[in-house]
């Protein structure tokens, strides 16, 4: 069983991962992969700015995931590794949003410590497969085998084994032609989570910007709704007065933005003191 985890006097560890030992190197358990495959929900948090002190923040919060973005996101790849050392620090899965379906950047981002890659643009099953096999090493599939502090004081033939099991790795579907094709990328193993990203589908639809379009809400219900049915878990990005609605709809990977908390607590205050 896995050791418990410490809680930090004047914060809170979240719920995110949990640590095990061999000999005398701590090992990391993905909950939040644990919590998907038993059907709960997963918190997850964009930083947004490149600075691991809130991702600590946001990790004693208790999100599950911190989600460090490297295809909109300012970060760079020594960036990203802080950061991710910062979402250990508090025990949440760092997962990392890269810039492409190509092979080295999804190996860069798992070789520095992230417990999971989400990829864009994943649009057919070939390219879902594809996706798989970068981030998986044998047999799954063919990751480079180079190590990176991810593996530090373990043995390999360990540590591909325990990366097999524990990687995340999140499928983004942003055009109409992922949703077209969206019953044979179900179809493909080892995709942990199939986000709808609306922002994207939106402009895909016609419809640039207008992400609250009632098509385009009904396109990602639609879409969440067939995840579901597949046994799979759908992702959705969220706001506070949304994500009520998404629960209720099925999605189990929920995102939010800093700047989206940040937007209703910082109009809340002021209000209050401008009426005041």
């Amino acid at each position: 069983m896995p050791a418990p985890v410490a809680r930090p006097a004047g914060g809170r560890l979240s719920s995110a991962s949990t640590i095990r030992r061999k000999g005398d190197r701590p090992l990391r358990t993905n909950t939040a992969k644990a919590k998907l495959r038993a059907g709960k929900p997963v918190s997850v948090v964009n930083p947004t700015y490149t600075s691991a002190g809130l991702v600590e923040l946001l990790g004693r919060q208790g999100f599950d995931v911190i989600f460090l973005d490297t295809e909109h996101g300012p970060a760079g790849w020594d960036e990203v590794e802080d950061m991710v050392r910062a979402a250990e620090l508090v025990n949440a899965t760092p997962i990392v949003r890269v810039q492409s379906h190509d092979v080295s950047v999804i190996t860069r981002a798992l070789d520095r410590g992230a417990g999971g890659v989400q990829i864009p643009h994943v649009n057919s099953r070939v390219e879902a497969e594809e996706v798989v096999r970068h981030a998986k090493f044998a047999p799954i599939g063919h990751r480079g085998f180079a190590g990176g502090r991810s593996a530090f004081g373990e043995k390999m033939s360990e540590y591909t084994k325990r990366a097999n099991d524990e990687t995340m790795v999140v499928a983004m579907l942003e055009e109409v032609e992922a949703l077209r094709n969206l019953d044979e990328i179900l179809k493909v193993d080892h995709i942990d989570v199939f986000f709808v990203a609306p922002g994207d589908l939106a402009q895909s639809m016609g419809f640039p910007g207008q992400m609250d379009r009632p098509e385009v809400q009904a396109a990602i219900d639609e879409a969440v709704a067939r995840v579901r049915a597949a046994g799979k878990a759908p992702g959705v990005l969220a706001t506070p007065a949304t994500v009520g609605r998404y629960l209720d709809k099925g999605a189990l990977f929920l995102y939010v933005s800093l700047a989206a908390l940040l937007d209703g607590g910082a109009k809340s205050f002021l209000g209050t003191v401008t009426r005041a």
